[in-house]
């Protein structure tokens, strides 16, 4: 979101996702390209629940399904009959939405360029989460198993990230993907929730059909926060025993925290770093509490008298803006950035190191690249380096994650003919 806006070729149109904590550098790109004669479009979430605000930027809103909205919105420019403003639902079938034109990205630039959204859509609606913001309505919707391992093999990536808010919404059709994807000796990592443990054969299925990690959002170690926050999933007691299913089947946890809810106190970030080290937890990734704009936990705050201001840049969960219930926003704001600092110290990465030694070497450079590499980055985003320097790590795990699945394969093999066997003997005897 940073530089100079892309003018060579001036566009005759510009579409811009407005996101609330980059609504002000949205609102400037807009008044810039408008002032160039461009006609600007803005869109996304924040134009969904502020539109009053997000109106005097652009020549027009699209507000809802912007692959359904976009080619009416050119049509019209094209006609000189452009309105203010198009709505559309998200009801339509997702199999009629074409597939992303990964060919137009530049790979070096990127970790993978093959990023794919099989499903739209989650079953829960947490209180603080964009997918329950007023107005929006977001059927779960999926797309054919099939057609999603044909935009993998299309775009020739060894990784693939699935985007989708929860991709084991639908366990059915969670099993049917990994059951498209196994011929393939890939690997993919994905956001799912804690539930799907509640089948240890479809995370089988899963580690067989090459994924490696899951995110995972815990949000809290306490039942109070979860219930608070409307969020459907096992109780918290139970989340050791769950993390160790995926381990035991190869596959790495990325657990999503947040923290100030009202049932957090001070001691909560030492409770919750302890935790994630007791159970080798290989990445951690916090958030400090934010009531969204349109969100039910929004309208909570703002009837309390609780919110701080409204400067939506600073709603990226990276700082306090509502006063929390049981230490200060000052107090809050210094055990987040503590969690960071322990979770990515040289002696917490250790202390999580995974149990299998050949693990080792990826989750090690996993580790020091995500946190504690922001100038490495840096240089390696401005020289176009990104792709070479990930290269050789999404290989090495691939290798290492293709030898494990053969093992799981022949240990599956073995206890269905130990099974058969039994079953045999059982009959044979019961004859007799």
């Amino acid at each position: 979101m940073q530089g100079p806006p892309p003018s060579e070729p001036l566009p005759n149109v510009v579409g811009i996702t407005v996101h609330l904590t980059f609504a002000k550098r949205a609102y400037e790109l807009a008044h810039w390209f408008r002032a160039q004669g461009s006609t600007v479009i803005l869109g996304g979430l924040h134009a969904q629940s502020c539109p009053d605000e997000v109106a005097p930027h652009a020549d027009a809103l699209a507000i809802g399904d912007g692959v359904q909205l976009w080619p009416e919105i050119l049509r019209d420019v094209e006609r000189g009959e452009l309105k203010s403003r198009y709505e559309a639902t998200y009801e339509r079938s997702y199999a009629l939405d074409p597939p992303p034109r990964r060919d137009l990205l530049s790979r070096k630039n990127y970790l993978t360029t093959t990023s794919l959204i099989a499903t739209r859509g989650c079953h829960n609606r947490c209180g603080f989460c964009y997918l329950s913001t007023d107005g929006l309505r977001m059927p779960h919707r999926v797309r054919d198993p099939d057609d999603i391992q044909r935009q993998f093999e299309a775009d020739g990536q060894p990784y693939a990230v699935f985007i989708d808010n929860n991709l084991g919404s639908k366990r059915d059709y969670l099993r049917e993907l990994c059951r498209a994807l196994r011929p393939a000796e890939k690997i993919w990592s994905a956001a799912v929730t804690l539930d799907v443990t509640d089948e240890p054969a479809l995370v089988r299925e899963m580690a067989l059909a090459g994924c490696t990690g899951v995110f995972i959002g815990f949000e809290s170690l306490t039942d109070q926060n979860l219930a608070a926050a409307r969020k459907r999933t096992p109780h918290a007691e139970e989340y050791a025993r769950r993390i160790r299913i995926f381990h035991e089947h190869g596959i790495q946890v990325n657990g999503s925290f947040v923290v100030g809810f009202d049932g957090d106190h001070k001691d909560t970030f030492t409770t919750l770093a302890q935790w994630i080290e007791a159970n080798r937890m290989e990445c951690a990734t916090f958030h400090i509490l934010t009531p969204y704009s349109g969100t039910p936990l929004f309208r909570q705050m703002e009837a309390e008298g609780r919110l701080l201001h409204r400067d939506w840049g600073k709603y990226d969960t990276a700082h306090v803006v509502f006063r929390p219930k049981h230490m200060t926003a000052e107090e809050l704001l210094l055990g987040y950035d503590w969690l960071y600092r322990r979770l990515f110290s040289h002696a917490s990465i250790w202390r999580r190191r995974p149990v299998e030694l050949s693990a080792l070497p990826t989750y090690l450079a996993g580790c020091y690249l995500y946190k504690r590499s922001n100038q490495l980055w840096r240089f390696l985003i401005k020289h176009q380096l990104v792709h070479a320097v990930w290269q050789p790590l999404v290989e090495m795990t691939r290798w290492r994650h293709v030898a494990f699945r053969r093992q799981l394969a022949a240990q599956m093999g073995n206890f269905s003919s130990k099974q058969i066997t039994l079953c045999s003997t059982r009959v044979s005897a019961t004859v007799s």
